[in-house]
């Protein structure tokens, strides 16, 4: 017999785990999902892309809003744009509000999400996908990605990361330090995790666990 399928996730929580698993947990987990201006810029940015349908772009053919999904790693989404080439091969190209100058780290999850669409693609097409793009509307110019065997070795362990927290039940800890710097301030659940608050308390927590007995 073979093994049973996976339960589906979904391709954004892979990006919401590299920004962030507390984040991740909050939303895919507790279905918590506060906007900031990010996130309305992002949705009125997908409330364009995400039409279905099919259109030829300068003799290729270019697919919206197309699903995805893939099988043995059990994701499943939606690519903002696909391209094809004159030969069939697949392009995926990733919708992102935003400039394409980010942080390295914040940009490295955008990367996570492609190459998981890309391994998407793969699987249901049967073609390579060696790269992809990311287009960021702010800049209004393309970042192109290569999808290194690095990449995809990420989109594994970072989708099995995933998976265990789901089947656990259990939030992630609050970032600390120079993540937390970078990361929390643009979050749109900064107000709903409080994690200067629950830093402060592991502090004391973790100083009342190591402080001797005076009695």
């Amino acid at each position: 017999m073979g093994s049973e399928p996976l339960d589906p996730i979904p391709l954004s929580a892979l990006q919401h785990w590299c920004y962030c698993p507390r984040q991740c947990g909050l939303i895919h987990l507790e279905q918590a999902f506060d906007d900031n201006v990010h996130t309305l810029r992002g949705n009125a940015l997908h409330a364009r892309v995400d039409q279905p349908g099919v259109e030829t772009a300068k003799g290729a053919r270019v697919e919206r809003a197309l699903p995805v999904w893939h099988e043995s790693l059990g994701l499943i989404g939606k690519a903002d744009v696909v391209e094809y080439s004159p030969g069939g091969a697949p392009y995926p190209v990733e919708y992102k509000q935003g400039s394409r100058h980010k942080a390295a780290a914040i940009a490295a999850c955008d990367d996570v999400q492609l190459a998981a669409q890309a391994l998407c693609l793969e699987a249901t097409s049967g073609r390579a996908v060696p790269e992809g793009a990311l287009y960021y509307a702010s800049s209004k110019r393309r970042r192109v990605v290569s999808i290194t065997p690095e990449l995809r070795q990420q989109v594994v362990t970072v989708a099995g990361e995933v998976r265990r927290m789901l089947a656990s039940g259990l939030l992630p800890p609050v970032l600390e330090g120079a993540e937390a710097l970078l990361h929390c301030k643009g979050c749109s659940l900064h107000e709903r995790c409080q994690p200067e608050a629950t830093s402060a308390l592991l502090v004391r927590l973790r100083a009342d666990l190591f402080t001797p007995d005076q009695s």
